[in-house]
Order: structure tokens, then sequence, then C-alpha cells
């Protein structure tokens, strides 16, 4: 076997350790944009990294849960109006994949949208980039892929750079105590499924085999605790600990099948991006059922793929996460419209080639 392993991302991760921002920044020039969500402001957390670090000089939190592509050219107008020369972005996969975007889009004449699923060559300019994760899920901080929407045009989709490494992943566990419940479980799930889905990828190797399976065990152990005992600051810890490991699981061999089917599940129906996932990341399992999946089962603490399968759902149930379609009542050339739409190219990562009759079958089965 031939295979490839980098990590460019700085790696500072453990229990208050935003407090060390300030001697981070020191090796940073210049004047710094605070992206974050509104959420950030409200809690005092923003106005807090201000008072300790004057380097930063602005801040930028119009994101949406799916941020669209006007919302990062008007972050790009800022980034140019205020001369930043380093981003800090705090929150969840929505803050973080902005501004990976903006921080190397803002060297561009062309529109951002132009850049949405083009294959456009970015600049090999960016700004330096400190991202500090809110959430336990997207992996984002350590990936070189953002996600962006186009409302106008009813895409989403990811784009990737070398260029969206950040500099710095600050992984401070404390700081997702006050994440929704919900939130806890999408994004806690959504991990689950890039470990996984790292795991039987077409570009699976040994050095993010073990990363997935590290992540997978502790999302097993960890996730419903945390979802019901949101104050329990060990199992956050442990969950901080599962995201990190999963998006470093994920960002080279990338996702498959449940991430593709995600898409056209959020952009048409507006299912958060990790729960979109989770619905289909059980059946794609027994889809690729193998002695390669097989192990991967057994190593994370299951006797077989249908007895993770089965753990799986009975995590969905137990976090009120959507198990079905039903409630959209689909008809028949919508359902010819979601199979479609499925067919994204990360489908093509999936160890068995999915069919529109796979998919016309899965998605049956849930309306």
């Amino acid at each position: 076997m031939n295979f490839d392993y980098v990590q460019p991302v700085k790696i500072y991760f453990g229990k208050g350790r935003l407090q060390e921002l300030p001697k981070v920044l020191t090796d940073f020039q210049g004047q710094g944009l605070l992206i974050c969500s509104k959420r950030s402001i409200k809690n005092g957390l923003a106005a807090r990294l201000f008072q300790e670090n004057p380097q930063l000089i602005a801040t930028f939190t119009d994101i949406s849960e799916n941020p669209d592509v006007t919302e990062a050219q008007e972050c790009i107008r800022l980034i140019q109006e205020k001369e930043i020369s380093f981003i800090v972005a705090l929150g969840g996969g929505s803050v973080i994949d902005l501004a990976k975007v903006c921080g190397t889009l803002c060297f561009s004449e062309e529109e951002v949208a132009a850049y949405l699923g083009s294959g456009i060559a970015l600049p090999t300019q960016r700004l330096p980039l400190i991202a500090i994760p809110t959430t336990s899920g997207t992996g984002t901080e350590v990936t070189a892929a953002a996600v962006l929407t186009n409302r106008e045009l009813g895409k989403k989709s990811p784009i990737v750079s070398d260029n969206f490494y950040p500099d710095i992943a600050l992984v401070d566990p404390e700081l997702t105590l006050s994440v929704p419940k919900q939130v806890t479980a999408n994004t806690g799930m959504d991990a689950l499924c890039q470990a996984i889905e790292g795991y039987w990828s077409k570009g699976n190797q040994p050095i993010c085999d073990a990363l997935a399976i590290h992540a997978a065990r502790l999302i097993f152990e960890h996730l419903v605790t945390t979802y019901h005992e949101p104050h329990n600051l060990e199992a956050r810890e442990k969950m901080s600990e599962a995201s990190l490991i999963a998006g470093l699981a994920f960002a080279l061999p990338k996702t498959t099948s449940s991430h593709a089917c995600s898409y056209p599940l959020t952009n048409i129906y507006g299912i958060p991006h990790g729960e979109a996932c989770t619905l289909t990341i059980d059946y794609f399992a027994k889809v690729n059922a193998s002695e390669r999946l097989l192990d991967f089962a057994q190593k994370v603490g299951f006797e077989s793929i249908d007895a993770m399968c089965e753990k799986i759902y009975d995590m969905k149930v137990a976090m009120n996460m959507r198990i079905d379609l039903k409630d959209f009542a689909i008809s028949e050339s919508q359902l010819a419209d979601l199979v479609c739409l499925s067919h994204h190219p990360n489908l093509l990562n999936n160890p068995v080639e999915i069919t529109d009759e796979i998919l016309e079958t899965m998605y049956r089965s849930f309306i």
C-alpha cells in the first residue's frame, strides 16, 4: 500500500486553553478580525476576547446555520475595508468554514459564488487563521474543506483547498458546555459519520483508519451521556477529543455516501447537516458490509455490523433525532429529484457503487 499523510495544523487541546489566546497571537502581526456567531456576542465570550486581545479590532457575526455566499462576500468586504491581517474564528462549523473561505477569497477579484462547485483555482495568498471550535462535531478546525450554500441557486457544496487549513486549532472543551442539546446530538453524530465514512472510503489509509477507530469508540461511549448531561465536563472533553480526531480521520480519505445524500436533504428540506448525514449512515453501513467494516465494528466494541447499526439507530432515538422523512409527505416526483441530487461527487468515494436503485430503495424506506 502507498499512502501520504499530512496535517499542517498546530493543535492546542485542553480545558481552559482559551486563556492562552493572547500568547498565541503574539506570533501574528497586524490587526485581527473575530468571526463568530451571535451567540458568542450574547454570552459575552466575544467581549472577553476583545478585552484580552487588543489586536482584534472588528467582528463579523452575520452567519447563518448554512452560510451563504452572500454572507461570505459581506465578510470579505469588511476584511478589505479594515485591512485585516489575520482571522480568529470562534464557533461551530459554519463560522469556521466561512472564515476559511474569506481568508483566501479576500485576495480574489471574483465573487465567492463563482467558486462554489466550479473547480476554479483559488488565490495562492491567504490570511492566517486561528480556529476555535465551540461545538464537537465538524472537525473543520483541522481540515482543508469548507462548505457554503448558494440559496439563490439552491446549491450547497464543499470547496477544498490546502489554503483552508487553519494555522492553529485551539480546542477548549469548556466552550462546548452551553451548546444546545440538539446541536450536541447533530454535531456529535456528524463526527461519527466522518469517522465511519473515512474508514470505508476508497481513500482509506492506515493512519486515518486508526484515528477513525479512536474517534468512533469515544462517540459511541460518550455522546448520549453528553446529550442528557450537558454540563458533564468529562463527557464534553471526550466529545471534543472525538470531534478533533474524527476531523483528522476523514480529512484525507474524504466522506462518502451519507455526506453526499446530506446535501439535498439539507438544501431541499432544511434538515441540519449532522442530522441529515446520520439519517442514512446505518443504512449505508449495511450496503457497505464487508470484512473490513466488520473489523471496524469489532474494534469499536460490537460483535457485528448489524449490532453497530442497531446502536446507531438507538442513539438517534435516545437523542430525539430524525429516523425517517414521513413528515415531509414526499411525492414520487420529489423522490426522483432526491435520488438525482444525491449523486454528489462524494458518492464516488463509496466502496460500493451506489446506484439509483439503491438510493430509491433507501429513500422509500424513510417515507
